[in-house]
């Protein structure tokens, strides 16, 4: 259906027609968002041109206010529209005029992408886009906690209660996992969670003295128990995950590391099956769980699946942290433990100290409050989803090349037949960063491959990188 548009004076919002279309089976915002996209794009709306409030448009328009708040929120996401406190929304002033889209070649192909300004593109496995975290709320919830800074920072050894019962209340809505506050211990991020859990493990388990880890898995968290003394003991995964009969060969009341949420590299969810025969296999040999919960927000397959620590709440430590939603400069996460080891983590934050600060604490409790990071991370699904779509469209048909399936996570993994080594150093040509696969494996027997990043650059940029990637594989 057409959308039209009347330009009023330029102190005045434009005022622009949209026209919701019964027989489109895509939902209302998206048809509108896609209407206000075809109007900017052909210059009908400038940049800078402000749009009418919410509550206008959906008079205008004849559709609930909600719906128009989504599809603005849409736009703004994927950076046409800007929202100002004080200033309405309008077209983003930084946007200008764009062009249609490039259609295909006669041919079918698609064009190669211009290159972006940025000289280095560097696509780091697991880094988010953070470019749309900064809004009003964001900023209010930081001038908030700077403004209310106590004279000593005195929080609780596992942190700001109030920061706690939020992630409780997080947890209920976005895992479907219910926690008590007293269960969460506020950490630096998943990394000093793990490390402060296998300190206090001996007080528990005095005869713990081996982490059991998946291979492959991701590598990160494998280093820790090392340099602390423990054993790591290699656990088979396949596509559908860490399989529990390989779980006989760990002797009993020890710990074993998994991320049944988006296992690394191959992509698999942890089945239900296995999810229970491994929650029985913890309580049956006295275990722990320690549950990798990162990323397990943004799934583009689905809903979240349920945590682990609903099976087996007092055999599970849950390793949760704000990197992949919000940022990894936040530096915050947190831990769900069992009861028996509240005492010991109590005991080791006396003596350490909470590596939290309380500004920190306090702002990201009242964003949280306000319900800003549920909306935030609905709106990342929408923007990652997009992206990952994208890296399917480009690399899964490629010739010699495999690209392991993407249901959640911000990283993709292709297995090629050419040597990793080489497409590392023909895209390093262009300015592209990937990594080899070898080099992020955990375990032994590592595939030919790369593995990138697809979260952290706009869709323009990440295009051009997939294509350049799509080249070199080619390439030989």
């Amino acid at each position: 259906m057409c959308a039209t548009v009347i330009l009023m004076r330029p102190d005045l919002v434009a005022d622009v027609s949209l026209t919701p279309d019964t027989t489109d089976p895509r939902p209302l915002p998206t048809q509108l968002a896609q209407q206000l996209k075809t109007l900017i794009t052909t210059g009908l709306l400038n940049a800078g041109d402000h749009l009418p409030s919410t509550r206008t448009l959906a008079q205008q328009t004849g559709v609930s206010r909600g719906t128009i708040v989504a599809t603005y929120e849409l736009l703004i996401a994927e950076g046409f529209l800007v929202s100002i406190s004080g200033s309405g929304t309008k077209i983003n002033p930084e946007l200008g005029k764009l062009t249609t889209p490039a259609f295909p070649h006669s041919d079918g192909s698609h064009p190669k992408p211009p290159r972006p300004t940025s000289a280095e593109i560097h696509l780091t496995p697991g880094l988010p886009d953070t470019s749309t975290i900064v809004d009003a709320t964001w900023r209010a919830a930081w001038r908030k906690a700077c403004t209310a800074i106590a004279v000593t920072n005195n929080a609780p050894e596992a942190g700001d209660l109030n920061l706690r019962n939020e992630i409780s209340e997080h947890l209920r809505l976005m895992r479907g996992l219910v926690v008590e506050p007293e269960r969460i211990f506020v950490t630096a991020g998943s990394r000093e969670g793990l490390t402060l859990f296998l300190r206090a493990l001996p007080s528990q388990h005095p005869t713990a003295k081996i982490v059991g880890v998946e291979a492959p898995g991701f590598p990160s968290l494998r280093r820790i128990p090392e340099s602390l003394g423990f054993a790591l003991h290699n656990i088979a995964t396949d596509s559908a995950g860490l399989n529990p009969k390989e779980l006989q060969s760990l002797p009993d009341n020890q710990s074993v590391l998994i991320t049944p949420s988006h296992q690394y590299p191959y992509g698999g969810v942890l089945s239900g099956s296995r999810r229970i025969a491994i929650a029985h296999w913890a309580r049956d040999t006295g275990s722990i769980i320690i549950e990798d919960d990162f990323d397990s927000e943004l799934r583009y397959v689905g809903q979240p699946v349920p945590a682990l620590a609903a099976l087996a709440p007092e055999n599970t430590v849950l390793l949760g942290t704000f990197s992949a939603v919000v940022s990894p400069a936040v530096a915050c996460g947190y831990l769900v433990v069992p009861h028996q080891l509240i005492p010991a983590l109590t005991h080791l934050r006396s003596i350490s100290g909470q590596p939290v600060s309380s500004i920190t604490q306090t702002a990201l409790t009242h964003f949280m409050r306000t319900g800003a990071l549920r909306r935030h991370i609905v709106r990342l699904r929408r923007i990652y989803r997009r992206r990952r779509d994208s890296v399917m469209a480009v690399l899964t048909d490629l010739p010699n090349a495999t690209l392991l399936p993407i249901t959640g996570g911000l990283h993709a993994v292709l297995l090629c037949t050419r040597p990793a080594h080489e497409i590392v150093a023909e895209c390093a040509k262009s300015g592209i960063h990937v990594t080899a696969l070898e080099d992020y494996w955990g375990g032994d027997n590592a595939e030919n491959g790369i593995v990138f990043g697809f979260g952290c650059h706009d869709d323009d940029t990440l295009d051009f990188a997939l294509h350049e990637i799509a080249h070199a594989t080619r390439s030989k």
